[in-house]
């Protein structure tokens, strides 16, 4: 059986921390999510920029359906799901890339890459960012968990994403 290479909880604690932290921070929560400081089609844009470092099935489907309803276009989306930005508008690039940096250190970026994240959006705006950034880590982690418990409980044959089934062969038949 191939190992499960998506990003997973290890712990009780990390997931404790995660599922917490909307109760403790409804306030910011609130704020982040309303669209004052973050529209919606950015906010999108940051969860599909997260999903696609963490590799989601659940949460690519589901943020690929709301981009649609924000209006951005299907080239533009499929583009995120594979981790390129680009056609995204300029002003919200810096966020983009902070997104994925953001997702591959599992949460803990470089104090460097955070600053400049504050320099170029302000602290509300960069708070309302690390906001979404943290749902949408917690959604793609827990769908990962899940997916890692169907895939050791059926011995590798379910939990995978469609990109996983195509680079496993089918020993069905053998």
């Amino acid at each position: 059986m191939k190992p499960f290479k998506r990003r997973t909880y290890r712990g009780v604690i990390e997931l404790g921390n995660d599922l917490l932290f909307p109760l403790r921070n409804r306030a910011e929560l609130k704020q982040a999510m309303r669209g004052d400081l973050v529209s919606f089609a950015f906010r999108e844009r940051l969860m599909l920029a997260v999903t696609a470092v963490n590799d989601c099935r659940y949460c690519s489907y589901f943020h690929a359906k709301e981009a649609l309803k924000a209006d951005l276009p299907e080239a533009e989306i499929r583009h995120m799901q594979d981790g390129i930005v680009d056609q995204a508008p300029a002003e919200e690039l810096p966020a983009l890339l902070y997104a994925q940096h953001w997702a591959e250190s599992n949460a803990r970026p470089d104090p460097a890459a955070r600053q400049k994240l504050v320099d170029t959006y302000g602290p509300e705006k960069a708070e309302a960012i690390e906001t979404i950034l943290r749902m949408i880590r917690t959604g793609n982690l827990l769908g990962n968990t899940a997916d890692y418990i169907l895939f050791r409980l059926s011995f590798g044959r379910w939990g995978k994403t469609e990109r996983e089934k195509l680079s496993t062969p089918d020993r069905s038949n053998f």
